[in-house]
């Protein structure tokens, strides 16, 4: 189907038109460089995309005619926007919830510090930064410098902070993770990765980074904590203070929360029960005895970057504290059988050595259906936390993932 996009164009607190509609190459809605470079080439001068104001068709993201809210950061010439009666307040009135990167003020702001840092870094910025990505999960910006670019990313409230995990993996395993150039409020700054993203990752690579990452986990895992414990104790040392705590109490909390509100009202009442039944099955996933430690949250092949070498891996801002079974869950959903198979393998294999009695295969089959109740608690805090305009990357999703639970949980586990 592919992706259309009008541009509704300000400068400052002048509204000056519309540009569109116009195709792009790339069908998903957060991905803006090439709506930037069209934008650039037809004005003639640099532009930002702040925000999606709406969509028509699509979904999960992509394809459709998708509408930007876009910054001229220069008066473009006269005859080259199509006159319209938008109203400028529509697009600048004040949302509580709008991400600070989608209004030109805060996206000046975050440049401007990451223009700072890099200079008291010895690196100053030599040209026109990029914009690569915007959505309510997190800007993304490209800035070159005379030693290599830099990414600028910004984070919402709701997402870990990435430096501070980034730093706790580097402790034990520093080649695992992106370098930390600086880091501020839901902001950092974080030197390029040369080579591709492992969408097409070999075996090889499947089994070393599996194997580095629980090797990682296991090192930062408090070895005498009882997954019984209050949950409001204090992490293990050297872990990030404010890791969101998702370990079995409060996970199954707030599965339950969310049951008995809006999205419990989307479920049939047996799809509910079910569900709620699923809940109950959380201790059975500490019997297996794997230790709560650091969780990426979305470890999968699109966040593994390889050059060749072995992968390093990106985007933490999903990290909590908890069971490391989401993550061998979570590589599964993005590879053909046959390379699940050795994922599984490879992760198996990898607790199984580094805490000798655990059982990680029942673990999986134990978890299956409780990531997926984990997931939707995530959707959810993403939809409570994001403005209305941007719902409509998430919407669904927390029913949707729950039904997914439904459809692979086992009748009984022994």
């Amino acid at each position: 189907m592919g992706r259309t996009v009008s541009a509704w164009v300000t400068a400052g607190e002048e509204w000056l038109g519309v540009l569109g509609p116009f195709p792009v190459s790339v069908p998903w809605w957060s991905q803006v460089e090439s709506v930037v470079a069209h934008m650039r080439q037809v004005l003639d001068v640099p532009v930002l995309v702040l925000r999606l104001l709406h969509v028509d068709g699509g979904e999960g993201g992509r394809d459709g005619h998708v509408t930007y809210h876009v910054e001229a950061m220069e008066r473009p010439a006269p005859g080259l926007l199509t006159p319209s009666p938008v109203d400028h307040a529509v697009l600048t009135r004040p949302e509580d919830l709008r991400s600070p990167w989608a209004v030109i003020e805060g996206v000046r702001e975050f440049l401007g510090w990451a223009s700072d840092a890099l200079g008291a870094a010895g690196r100053p910025v030599t040209g026109p930064v990029e914009q690569h990505k915007t959505w309510n999960l997190a800007g993304l910006f490209r800035l070159p410098t005379a030693q290599g670019p830099v990414w600028l990313k910004t984070t919402p409230h709701f997402a870990a902070d990435e430096a501070d995990v980034i730093a706790a993996f580097a402790r034990v395993d520093p080649g695992l993770v992106p370098a930390v150039i600086a880091a501020g409020e839901r902001r950092v700054l974080l030197e390029h990765l040369p080579g591709e993203d492992c969408w097409q990752a070999s075996p090889e690579k499947i089994i070393s980074v599996v194997d580095r990452l629980v090797a990682a986990q296991a090192a930062l895992a408090d070895p005498t904590a009882d997954p019984a414990d209050d949950p409001a104790d204090d992490p293990a040392d050297g872990l990030p203070a404010g890791l969101r705590d998702r370990r079995t109490r409060v996970i199954a909390e707030l599965v339950r929360e969310l049951l008995d509100g809006e999205v419990g009202r989307e479920l049939t009442a047996e799809e509910l029960r079910t569900a709620r039944g699923l809940v109950e099955r959380w201790p059975l996933l500490d019997e297996c005895g794997l230790p709560d430690t650091i969780v990426h949250g979305d470890f999968h092949p699109g966040n593994w970057r390889s050059d060749g070498g072995p992968p390093v891996v990106m985007d933490f801002a999903d990290a909590h504290l908890g069971n490391p079974v989401l993550d061998g869950l979570r590589v599964l959903d993005f590879l053909p059988a046959e390379k699940q198979r050795v994922a599984t393998r490879a992760w198996i294999d990898a607790w199984a050595f580094r805490v000798p009695g655990c059982d990680p295969a029942r673990a999986l089959a134990v978890g299956e259906p409780l990531a997926y109740l984990t997931y939707a608690v995530r959707y959810q805090e993403f939809l409570d936390s994001i403005e209305p305009s941007e719902r409509i990357y998430h919407l669904r999703d927390p029913a949707t993932v729950i039904r997914e639970a439904l459809r692979c949980a086992p009748g009984e586990i022994s």
